[in-house]
């Protein structure tokens, strides 16, 4: 009898042992995930003078066609008025920033001299949140005020991102209102809402999935390294 409780004492101690280690490396493993996927402004590329690149798609959401257009877009504006416009995507930022103060951040590290600034401006959105944010320089501000930025990251981006994601869409509209209001002409405004009933999902996100059934999987771990040796222990005492 002394044997057998031993044995069953043991397997409890095994049982929990790796019931906790197996825990700690999945709870391990989702906070190792998170920070990979967060994007800081000194993971952006260095903007050398005279560089044409006009979108940095990091968020991976542009086609090739749209990204191709949107930059031929942006490349005309540059030539014709000599103001320059870059687009920027990212998928989550760093803990405690937002699209603005990203957007600041970046601006101020690609232009560091009011010279350079003067006639720039940068768009950026999260992919995540689908928050965005401009920062102007004081030569385009005259014609990109802070009334129509705020209404290309608000309703010409947002419009198309909330009937569906409709990235390209977005930012080929965005390209083109941006590039009409810096060349002197009237603003084309934001595009017409159109409201439309929807019934909101309940089903949960693969994020919040993944999360749910690590958390599932170490409570049952849990669970069955303490149930299992009480019933084998009291089976064998019925038996004794």
């Amino acid at each position: 009898m002394a044997k057998l409780l031993d044995r069953v004492f043991s397997s409890i101690k095994y049982l929990k042992s790796l019931a906790v280690a197996l825990a700690i490396t999945l709870i391990a493993s989702q906070i190792a995930v998170m920070p990979a996927l967060a994007t800081g402004v000194y993971e952006m590329p260095v903007l050398a003078a005279g560089d044409r690149t006009w979108v940095f798609d990091k968020g991976e959401v542009l086609s090739r066609s749209s990204e191709s257009n949107i930059s031929s877009v942006l490349d005309n504006l540059a030539k014709q008025t000599g103001k320059e416009v870059r687009f920027v995507t990212f998928h989550r930022l760093d803990y405690g920033e937002t699209a603005a103060s990203f957007s600041n951040k970046l601006f101020e590290q690609w232009f560091p001299t009011d010279a350079e600034k003067a006639d720039r401006a940068l768009l950026v959105l999260d992919t995540v949140t689908n928050s965005a944010a401009i920062s102007t320089g004081e030569g385009v501000k005259s014609l990109l005020t802070d009334e129509i930025a705020q209404s290309v990251t608000g309703e010409t981006l947002q419009v198309p991102l909330r009937e569906g994601d409709k990235y390209n869409e977005a930012f080929t509209a965005a390209a083109s209102r941006i590039a009409t209001v810096l060349s002197g002409e009237p603003d084309p405004g934001a595009p017409k809402i159109v409201d439309n009933i929807q019934v909101e999902g309940t089903f949960k996100k693969a994020e919040e999935t993944d999360r749910g059934s690590a958390t599932i999987v170490v409570v049952v771990l849990l669970v069955l390294a303490t149930v299992i040796p009480m019933v084998t222990y009291f089976w064998y005492q019925g038996f004794s």
